[in-house]
């Protein structure tokens, strides 16, 4: 077992890293956060096992934290300052001045020079036929720093599904999805090969479950809509009068004095439904809207899907229902 501070109770994402841990009650009278203890660890992982791949992933999630310029409080800024003062001490003393160059197998894929400190980007694209090609044969992909100063990199994949029948995929998050009746439950409903079937004209509440094993930051929670229905927006004052969720949660809130919706924004778009978060608790969050059925005929729903944005490698999409069949189709009938 490793002996670094905090390894037992980390959480590691594609991108970044956090402690988790908690002083309950007492936690303001030690002006104790998460953050500021993320800050203390990681100025000890630096000093006692600088090598640790975990540091720049702590250090990305505490940027990944900071709001106009700044954490929550003093506490948090003088300990996450002093701890990021260490690492640049550490790391990054040497002013850039470097190329880097990048190998698929024996292919020259590009070069990037940089020179002096600056927070832009290179990028190099590789098409997937002569990455599919190479692999074949199980080749490396090589990069190659010459100079002096630090290099960051990413390898990523983008790609296109060739059919939306796909298994649920669950890389950091889990999402599920139900379609209700507003004012008639009989009016949706779920047939035995999985496709739903919804009264045409029916009002439909679209509950969407969402679930985060820990803290998560700029979360977006997507929802597409098929093509028969369309979303009532109460937000403008020409919506029609919706009756209340009769299954919203009434789970008193651990801080009495104020309350309000895990996301900070959502938007109801003509084809889909977002709900977005800066900085998303570890639990169980639900969003819901209101539709209606306004055309009749068979329409594919895509999955929901639930990511950090600027972390796309934690995501989760839901395409099957509960009991493992595809949601493939919402039709809608007449009546």
């Amino acid at each position: 077992m490793s002996e670094r501070p905090g390894a037992c109770q980390v959480v590691e994402t594609a991108g970044a890293a956090h402690f988790v841990n908690s002083y309950g009650g007492d936690a303001h009278l030690l002006l104790y956060s998460n953050r500021r203890a993320d800050a203390v660890l990681l100025d000890a992982l630096i000093a006692t096992e600088p090598k640790s791949d975990l540091i720049p992933k702590i250090v990305k999630g505490l940027q990944t934290n900071r709001t106009r310029g700044r954490w929550n409080n003093a506490q948090e800024n003088v300990f996450i300052l002093l701890a990021l003062d260490r690492y640049f001490d550490t790391y990054e003393k040497q002013t850039p001045n470097f190329v880097a160059n990048i190998w698929l197998g024996d292919d020259f894929v590009g070069e990037h020079a940089f020179k002096g400190r600056s927070a832009d980007y290179q990028n190099s694209s590789v098409l997937m036929k002569a990455v599919v090609d190479k692999t074949v044969k199980a080749a490396d992909i090589t990069i190659k720093k010459n100079g002096e100063g630090r290099l960051y990199y990413r390898l990523g994949m983008r790609y296109a599904l060739k059919s939306l029948a796909q298994e649920a995929a669950d890389y950091g998050f889990a999402v599920d999805r139900k379609y209700e009746g507003v004012d008639n439950p009989k009016d949706v409903f779920q047939r035995e090969d999985g496709t739903w079937e919804v009264k045409l004209g029916s009002r439909v509440r679209v509950r969407l479950t969402m679930v985060a094993p820990t803290r998560r930051y700029h979360v977006a929670l997507v929802d597409p809509l098929p093509a028969g229905l369309e979303p009532l927006n109460l937000a403008l004052a020409t919506t029609e009068a919706v009756p209340e969720d009769p299954h919203a949660s009434t789970a008193p809130t651990p801080y009495w004095w104020w309350s309000r919706p895990w996301y900070s924004h959502q938007n109801l778009r003509d084809e889909r439904a977002e709900a977005f978060s800066s900085l998303l608790g570890a639990g169980v969050h639900e969003f819901t809207y209101t539709t209606r059925a306004t055309t009749p005929g068979e329409f594919v729903v895509p999955p929901t899907k639930a990511e950090e944005m600027y972390s796309p490698a934690d995501i989760r999409t839901k395409c099957v229902d509960e009991d493992g069949r595809e949601i493939g189709n919402a039709c809608q009938r007449g009546g």
